[in-house]
């Protein structure tokens, strides 16, 4: 019984460690980020091999990055012929930080 209340204060510690962690980062900031395009990339309306360009983008193009969707995908926004676009791009088509 002495050695299980140490183990569960342990416990405790830990696991309210935890939720303050994942706390902290529910007030982060979702703000777009501008990035310019390093190679010739498109702005797709999905996330498949059936989805539609919206748009062709030449290397040194402005996006706005709204979100990172998964490893594979960000969805940007940007803005073309005077018409504000919102699709998916590879992440591929951006310089690695």
């Amino acid at each position: 019984m002495k050695k299980l209340i140490p183990c569960l204060f342990a416990l405790v510690s830990f696991a309210s460690c935890s939720t303050a962690e994942v706390g902290s980062n529910a007030h982060a900031s979702h703000a777009p980020v501008a990035h310019d395009s390093v190679v010739e990339c498109g702005l797709y309306n999905g996330m498949t091999k059936e989805s539609t360009v919206l748009a062709t983008l030449s290397s040194g193009t402005q996006v706005q990055v709204t979100d990172t969707v998964d490893q594979y995908f960000v969805k940007a926004r940007l803005t073309k012929d005077g018409k504000t676009l919102s699709g998916y791009m590879y992440r591929t088509c951006f310089a690695s930080k």
